[in-house]
C-alpha cells in the first residue's frame, strides 16, 4: 500500500497491509471494548472528544501538510478541514446526550417510552478527497453515541487514516474505541460480513454504495451511503450575477474540485447567459494551480494521475459530441496530476459533462429558456445529493429549493456545503440515510421501545 504525492509522482512512504487474521484480532478486541465503552456516561464520552477537538485544532498545521502530501489539498483548504473536524467533535460533546434522551409517548401503559441505544461495531468506508472530513463526521456522532468504530480509508491515504487512529489514542480514548484496518478494497465484503460489525457508512462513488449496499443487504446490517453528485446550480435573470459567478467558481474550485457536492452544473436562462458566463470565466481563469504546500497556490492537483486522465477522457468525449471549451480542457506538460480549471458550453443530454458527475475542475455551463426549463434540467439527473438557485427574489428561492429541486440539500445564493448542524445526505443513485445533527446520530443507535404495565 504506497501513498504517492500527486504533485511530484513520488512514493511519500510504504505501508504493509494488514493480514487477514489481523484484521480480525482487531475486529474482535474492538467489538470487546464495545460492550465497555457503551456503559460509559456521556460525560465520559465528551470529555475524550473535547480532548480530540483540542489535538486537531493544535495540530491543523501539521495534519494540513499531510493531506497536501497524500492527496494534493492545499494547506490553506486542510486547515480548514482539520478546522471543521474540531467543530464536529465539539457539537456532538455538547448536544449527544439531548439527542439521544430518552422521549416519553403517552399510552394507555404506566409508562412508554424509545431509549436511543448503540448497536456496536459500526464500520466506516472513506474516501480520500477530504480524509479527515469524512472520518470525523462519522465518528464523532457514532462514538458520542457509545458505538465503537473500524476505519478501511481509502488506498491512497494510509498516512491521513493512521494518523486519525493516533489523535484518538493520545486523547486518551481506551485502546479499540477506534480502529484503522489497512486493508485494500477486496477485502471490504469480509469485514461488513463479520459477526461483530453491526452496520456501515460509506462516503465514496456510487458503484462502491451499490456493491457496499448489496452486501450489508445479505446481512440485514443497516448502511448509510453519502453517494456521488452532479449538483446543479440555476442562475436566474434576476441573480446578482457577479457575486453569483464568484460563489459558483469557489463551489466548482473547492478540493480542486473533487467533492460529491461540488458545483458541477451551472444552469443559466437565456436572458442573462452571456453576461454570467462573462463573470464565471474571469473567476474561474484567476485560480492558480500548483504545488500544495506553497501558499500561493489556490488549487494543488487532482489526487492521482488516474482520476485526472479520466476527467480529461470526460472532457474529451464531451467536446466530440458537440460540447465547446471556454477555457481549459488540456492536460499541462509538467510533473503532477494537474487540470486546469475548464468551462464547458454547449453541454447537451449524452455528453459526460451532462451525465456524468465530473470529479474535478470542470464547469458544465447549460443554456436554459426560462425558470421552468432549468428546474427541468436541474432535476434530470440520476443523482440527488445538492442543489442551488440564486435569485434576488428570495421567496422564490426558497420555494424552488423546498418544492421544486430534487435533492437532499438545497442552497438559495449559496454553494452547497456541510454543517454539523444540519442533516446531510442525499436521494436516488447519490444514497440514502443522512449525517450530521440530531438525524445522524440516530442512524447508528436502536430506537428501543419500553413498556411497563
Amino acid at each position: 500500500m504506497k501513498s504517492v504525492n500527486p504533485a511530484t509522482g513520488e512514493v511519500i512512504q510504504t505501508y504493509e497491509a494488514y493480514s487477514e487474521k489481523g484484521v480480525e484480532k482487531i475486529i474482535n478486541s474492538v467489538d470487546k471494548r464495545w460492550h465497555q465503552w457503551r456503559n460509559t456516561s456521556y460525560f465520559q464520552r465528551s470529555q475524550l472528544i473535547q480532548n480530540l477537538a483540542s489535538l486537531l485544532k493544535s495540530n491543523k498545521e501539521k495534519l494540513a501538510r499531510l493531506m497536501a502530501l497524500e492527496m494534493g489539498k492545499v494547506l490553506r483548504e486542510g486547515v480548514g478541514e482539520i478546522e471543521k473536524c474540531a467543530w464536529v467533535c465539539d457539537y456532538y460533546a455538547a448536544n449527544a446526550e439531548s439527542f439521544l434522551e430518552s422521549e416519553t409517548i403517552p399510552t394507555d401503559f404506566s409508562k412508554s417510552y424509545v431509549s436511543y441505544q448503540p448497536l456496536g461495531t459500526i464500520l466506516a468506508v472513506m474516501p480520500w478527497n477530504f480524509p479527515f472530513w469524512q472520518v470525523f463526521r462519522f465518528a464523532a456522532p457514532t462514538i458520542m453515541a457509545g458505538n465503537t468504530a473500524v476505519l478501511k480509508h481509502a488506498s491512497n491515504v494510509p498516512g491521513c487514516a493512521l494518523a486519525i487512529e493516533d489523535l484518538f489514542r493520545e486523547a486518551g480514548f481506551p485502546e479499540n474505541v477506534f480502529r484503522t484496518l489497512l486493508i485494500g478494497s477486496d477485502k471490504v465484503e469480509a469485514v461488513i460480513r463479520h459477526q461483530a460489525v453491526k452496520a456501515v457508512s460509506l462516503t465514496g462513488s456510487t458503484p462502491a454504495g451499490k456493491s457496499v449496499a448489496s452486501v450489508a443487504g445479505a446481512g440485514l446490517k443497516k448502511c448509510v451511503l453519502e453517494l456521488g453528485g452532479s449538483d446543479p446550480y440555476i442562475i436566474l435573470e434576476d441573480a446578482d450575477l457577479i457575486a453569483a459567478a464568484k460563489t459558483c467558481t469557489a463551489g466548482r474550485l473547492l478540493n480542486a474540485g473533487q467533492s460529491c457536492i461540488g458545483a458541477k452544473r451551472f444552469i443559466v436562462v437565456d436572458k442573462v447567459y452571456s453576461e454570467f458566463l462573462e463573470y464565471f470565466t474571469n473567476e474561474m481563469i484567476k485560480a492558480t494551480f500548483g504545488d500544495p504546500c506553497e501558499p500561493e497556490s489556490t488549487m494543488g492537483p487532482l489526487a492521482r494521475a488516474d482520476l485526472r486522465n479520466d476527467l480529461h477522457e470526460q472532457v474529451s468525449g464531451s467536446v466530440k459530441k458537440g460540447a465547446e471549451i471556454v477555457i481549459g480542457g488540456e492536460k499541462p506538460v509538467r510533473k503532477g496530476a494537474y487540470y486546469p480549471p475548464t468551462i464547458l458550453e454547449n453541454v447537451q443530454p449524452g455528453m459526460p459533462a451532462y451525465d456524468e458527475e465530473l470529479f474535478g475542475p470542470v464547469a458544465s455551463v447549460i443554456r436554459v429558456r426560462d425558470e421552468k426549463e432549468a428546474v427541468s434540467v436541474a432535476n434530470d439527473s440520476i443523482f440527488g445529493l445538492g442543489a442551488a438557485v440564486f435569485t434576488r427574489d428570495i421567496k422564490k428561492g426558497e420555494m424552488l429549493a423546498e418544492t421544486k429541486l430534487q435533492a437532499g440539500c438545497c442552497f438559495v445564493n449559496d454553494f452547497v456545503k456541510s454543517d454539523p448542524r444540519l442533516p446531510f445526505g442525499g436521494i436516488n443513485e447519490s444514497g440514502f440515510g443522512r449525517e450530521l445533527s440530531s438525524h445522524g446520530i440516530r442512524e447508528f443507535v436502536n430506537a428501543k421501545t419500553v413498556v411497563i404495565k
